[in-house]
This record gives C-alpha cells, structure tokens and sequence, in this order.
C-alpha cells in the first residue's frame, strides 16, 4: 500500500526537532514513533493516530474517524482519521493528543 506522502510530510515537519522520535515503515504506511511507541502515522491517504483505549468512543465521535482495523480485526487503541479531514489545526491537536498519551505510558 502507498501512503500520503504529502501527509507525512505535514507530520514530519511538526515533529521534527522532539525528542525521541523516529520513523519506520509499518502497516503498509509510515509510523512515528517516540521513545520506540508508535504515536502517529500515514495509512494510506489517512492520518493513524494512538489514542487511550479508554477515549476510544470520544474519538469515534470526531469527524472522519474510524477504527484501525487490520486483517480484519479492530485495534484497541488506534483509529484513523480520514485525510480529508485533516486541515492544520485538526493535525496539530490529534499528533498533540497522542503525544500526550505515549508521553503518558512512559511514565506507567
């Protein structure tokens, strides 16, 4: 599967500079991931966000999102917003929103 690159780009960019961020090639797309936990991505020509299992229903009620389903399977823990969907500002608060999280399990 092709992704956004484009996409990958805008994240790149915003996360250029943080602290323990890395990319990798995963799921078809491209993940980053901070301190080694997967915290934002590009999944096709959508944005793969990590979110608390607990806001999972919060998030679903967001605009253009969805679960992450793989092999068929929903994921606990990640959904995708539609590429559409993410203007600027969306991109800034979903990538703060899991940053947030994963900052958060690092601690636990």
């Amino acid at each position: 599967m092709a992704f956004d690159v484009t996409l990958a780009g805008r994240i790149r960019d915003r996360l250029r500079g943080a602290a323990g961020v890395t990319e990798k090639k995963m799921f078809g797309g491209l993940v980053f991931l901070t301190g080694g936990a997967m915290t934002v991505g590009v999944y096709g020509d959508d944005l793969l966000v990590r979110v608390d299992p607990a806001a999972i229903d919060a998030a679903l009620g967001e605009p253009g999102v969805r679960r992450f389903t793989m092999g068929g399977r929903a994921t606990s823990g990640f959904v995708v917003v539609a590429g559409e969907a993410v203007d600027d500002a969306t991109l800034d608060r979903w990538i703060a929103r899991a940053a947030a999280y994963v900052a958060g399990l690092a601690k636990r």
